[in-house]
């Protein structure tokens, strides 16, 4: 599972990244960082990147298992996973394997240049390890998530997979390096998405795809809605387009080909409150009434997944 991790930066990004690994620092991480650092090592460690993330040794000791359940407890909430930690079942608010089946079958990884752009804790990196990509980069500007990979990621001891605290702002700062970069939630995030778009573009190599999903609203005309103050309570939610819409984005992007990969309802079997995620969640979005309405009276979340291509 290991292989040699090589990638070249510019020099604005390397400053960049320096200065955020200063937020590992912060008062209400640094305690999460000493823990990680105190866990004891693991030898022969078996991975099983199935639906959960299944890590399995016969040398750990129950003391041990108990050590990694404190340190994954600290780091609540677990939005992504799940990940099964030696017996230490992290039952995360979303059940992450339904959107990487879903997109799985649409993959072409192998020895490929990859970036997961807002990737959360990494468990999609940690399932394309099944595709041997030459190396996989995770970008999210979350110390909490960055340190909830490093948990998993010092057990499975992967140097394929690398996760840098930037954001989809900084990824023209690696100009024309990947084969295949994901964007999954997080575009509808952005003030202007064409401008994301654009950004996510200039890290591609030339007819290098993009595999993103969004949040949609039906219709044939490229429009957009554009909540008043929050959707589904999310505060920086700012458009959610049609279909032509989007489509017109990625050309305005300098994006050719658009391929309509799947559209998928959000259901409560995917995004749940669990033990590891206390927070409302998707039942505490919709409307009480009328499921098939958010809370403020806009369509319930559905999601468009879509491959396009840098020209």
């Amino acid at each position: 599972m290991r292989s040699n991790f090589t990638i070249i930066l510019f020099m604005n990004i390397e400053e960049i990244i320096k200065e955020r690994e200063s937020w590992l620092r912060w008062k209400n991480i640094a305690p999460i960082r000493r823990a990680i650092e105190a866990l004891p090592s693991i030898r022969d460690v078996d991975v099983e990147l199935g639906d959960w993330i299944t890590l399995r040794s016969d040398s750990i000791t129950e003391e041990s298992v108990a050590q990694i359940e404190k340190v994954a407890r600290m780091m609540m909430p677990w939005r992504k996973g799940p990940f099964d930690l030696f017996g230490v079942k992290i039952d995360s608010e979303w059940r992450s394997f339904k959107k990487y089946n879903l997109l799985r079958p649409y993959l072409d990884l192998e020895n490929k240049r990859v970036a997961d752009v807002g990737c959360n804790n990494g468990y999609y990196m940690f399932r394309m390890l099944e595709f041997n990509p030459k190396m996989v980069l995770g970008v999210d500007p979350s110390p909490l998530f960055r340190s909830q990979f490093d948990l998993v990621n010092r057990f499975v001891g992967s140097d394929t997979l690398r996760y840098e605290m930037l954001g989809i702002e900084h990824m023209r700062g690696f100009a024309d390096m990947f084969d295949t970069v994901f964007c999954l939630g997080v575009l509808y995030h952005r003030s202007d998405p064409i401008v994301a778009l654009k950004s996510l573009k200039q890290s591609l190599k030339r007819g290098g795809e993009l595999i993103l999903d969004t949040f949609m609203i039906e219709g044939d005309e490229p429009i957009c809605l554009v909540p008043e103050s929050t959707y589904s309570k999310i505060s920086n939610v700012h458009f959610i387009p049609t279909i032509p819409a989007l489509e017109h984005w990625c050309r305005k992007a300098g994006f050719e080909g658009f391929d309509l990969l799947e559209i998928v309802k959000t259901e409560p079997d995917e995004q749940r409150k669990t033990e590891w995620m206390q927070g409302e969640s998707l039942q505490d979005f919709l409307h009480p009434e009328n499921p098939a309405l958010t809370v403020e009276g806009y369509p319930a979340p559905k999601r468009l997944y879509i491959k396009t291509y840098r020209k």
